[in-house]
């Protein structure tokens, strides 16, 4: 006798319980269903390929006593001139509050300049100075001098891979300014969206 008694309302009760579903056969196996395993490789390897590419401008950065916020917030203020704050709030993905610090040590450095709009004095505009320039050029120097290595041994097509690559890790569910950058960056790819 069954210490507790089971109510089915339907067929497909009885069916649900006596067939294990795909997430408790995963469950059951110990590892996902066919076809969804972990691509560990992949991830250790673009873990490992980012830690390095970062640690170039890192070394730099840090005799300037700037850290990769810098370097993100420096990197597209220098690529987009009159960028606005709410601009670069959407690209970066991150809170008013966490850019504030950022910005105001880049500012009181001179590296980045903040402007009144030429058309609404209320919208504040972002430019880099000359030495924001001139930081931004040695970073991307540096970083570009990695690229460069590993493409070499590529080959041929190793840059329009890497870029497609790259674009398609983007995600395209969030509308912002990203979206605008993934499709830049796709048609430089020679795709079109």
């Amino acid at each position: 006798m069954l210490a507790k008694r089971l109510n089915y309302v339907n067929i497909a009760d009885l069916m649900s319980s006596s067939t294990p579903s795909d997430a408790s056969k995963a469950d059951l196996a110990g590892r996902p269903p066919r076809g969804e395993e972990p691509m560990y490789e992949l991830i250790e390897l673009f873990f490992f390929a980012y830690r390095d590419f970062v640690a170039d401008a890192d070394r730099l950065l840090e005799a300037y006593g700037f850290g990769r916020a810098h370097h993100r917030v420096l990197y597209f203020v220098t690529r987009r001139p009159g960028l606005t704050i709410a601009e670069l709030l959407e690209i970066l993905r991150i809170t008013k509050q966490s850019l504030n610090r950022v910005l105001r040590e880049l500012v009181d450095k001179n590296f980045i300049e903040i402007r009144a709009g030429a058309l609404d004095r209320r919208r504040r505009q972002l430019y880099a100075t000359l030495d924001g320039e001139r930081l931004a050029l040695k970073l991307a120097q540096v970083q570009t001098r990695r690229f460069a290595l590993a493409l070499e041994q590529l080959g041929d097509w190793g840059l329009q891979s890497a870029k497609s690559f790259l674009t398609a890790m983007i995600d395209p569910q969030k509308p912002s300014s990203h979206s605008t950058a993934r499709q830049e960056a796709a048609k430089r790819a020679g795709r079109t969206q």
